[in-house]
């Protein structure tokens, strides 16, 4: 069996909860917020930074597009999830 198939398996088991309480749905977002989102931030950063370096050789809308409009897209999406789970944990307290 793959290592994916491995991890694929354990996740779906490790979701299987016969009930879901607000201490589990608050344990998984600090865990995504913790684990998942240093890993997405890199992954983004790192696009961002190899299509903003090729913008300058890029014309016309390309050039927007590696420029502007992918960079803040990548970013913002990130920066709004991870604001508003942290924002939810905050309001439990």
């Amino acid at each position: 069996m793959s290592k994916w198939v491995e991890m694929r398996d354990s996740i779906v088991q490790t979701l299987k909860v016969e009930e879901v309480t607000e201490e589990l749905k608050e344990k998984v977002t600090q865990s995504i917020i913790d684990n998942v989102f240093p890993a997405i931030e890199e992954a983004v950063a790192n696009f961002v930074a190899k299509v903003r370096e090729q913008a300058p050789n890029e014309t016309g809308w390309c050039r927007i597009r590696d420029g502007i409009v992918l960079p803040l897209v990548l970013e913002g999406l990130v920066f709004v999830a991870k604001t508003v789970l942290a924002k939810s944990l905050a309001a439990k307290v």
